[in-house]
């Protein structure tokens, strides 16, 4: 089975949820390919200390999804199974929103609509340092709301920041509806295009669609910064969670635990 796959991460999102007697599931299950596809193939990694020279950014601004990158920083070490294992217990260092102070998040997030701004500002430092050093920064579609987005937005464009590269989560939900519902977003490609990015819509969940979008993006150095619109299926991977938006705050139960890993298990 290779690095990074979509399965076994989802799996590791099972057991912490469940282990932990948490939520969030539906949400860090939307996201698993963007991420896995990223850190596969396209992320330049850091060390231990995260001072490895040239070494790209990821910024979760979707804090909440955090049990997929915590998945994700477990295949390449910076997390052991202990940590894993110990997810959002007392006295974890692994809580349910990204926090900073765990090596491999660049930002404390979860509070909304903030992270972007942590990654236009790496993105813009590393212009100024003039390495070819690459912002990833992954945002929720109904993270959109928040006015700090638009600002980022701006700030990215101004400063031509083509070394940025936003991802949204387009899985049409947020914690308390779909995201029509509380507040129509209309095209987020046309937006973000009319604020000056280049804009790719692709399948989030379709990992060669996902692969080509990254090179694609990253390799144009043309002074826009970037945009990937993923649609993407929250709950994805296990039937009775699919579209339900109930599992952004439902917690496992032995049953659904068992259910939900027998759907995964006979995934080939």
């Amino acid at each position: 089975m290779e690095r990074f796959d979509p399965t076994r991460i989802r799996r590791a999102i099972l057991d912490m949820a469940y282990s932990g007697g948490t939520v969030h599931i539906g949400c860090a299950f939307s996201i698993v390919e963007l991420l896995a596809v990223l850190y596969r193939n396209h992320l330049r990694l850091a060390g231990p200390d995260q001072a490895t020279e040239g070494r790209d950014y990821m910024v979760l601004s979707k804090g909440h999804g955090v049990m997929t990158l915590y998945a994700c920083l477990n295949e390449i070490g910076m997390l052991s199974d202990e940590d894993i294992k110990q997810y959002f217990r007392d006295g974890t260092r692994l809580k349910g929103l990204a926090d900073v102070h765990v090596a491999g998040v660049e930002a404390t997030t979860g509070s909304l609509g903030h992270g972007l701004s942590v990654g236009a500002g790496l993105a813009l430092a590393a212009k100024r340092k003039k390495t070819d050093q690459i912002s990833y920064v992954l945002v929720g579609d109904g993270e959109l709301n928040e006015g700090a987005i638009w600002e980022a937005v701006l700030f990215a464009a101004h400063f031509k920041l083509d070394n940025l590269i936003v991802i949204v989560d387009k899985n049409g939900f947020q914690a308390m509806g779909s995201t029509h519902e509380v507040i129509e977003l209309g095209s987020i490609e046309q937006k973000f295009s009319a604020f000056g990015f280049d804009a790719l819509t692709v399948d989030g969940h379709d990992e060669a669609a996902v692969d080509a979008a990254y090179q694609s993006l990253k390799t144009n150095k043309n002074g826009r910064p970037k945009v990937i619109v993923a649609n993407t299926v929250k709950g994805k991977g296990v039937s009775f969670m699919e579209h339900d938006n109930t599992w952004h705050y439902t917690r496992l139960t032995p049953e659904t635990y068992r259910a939900a890993i027998a759907e995964l298990e006979v995934i080939v």
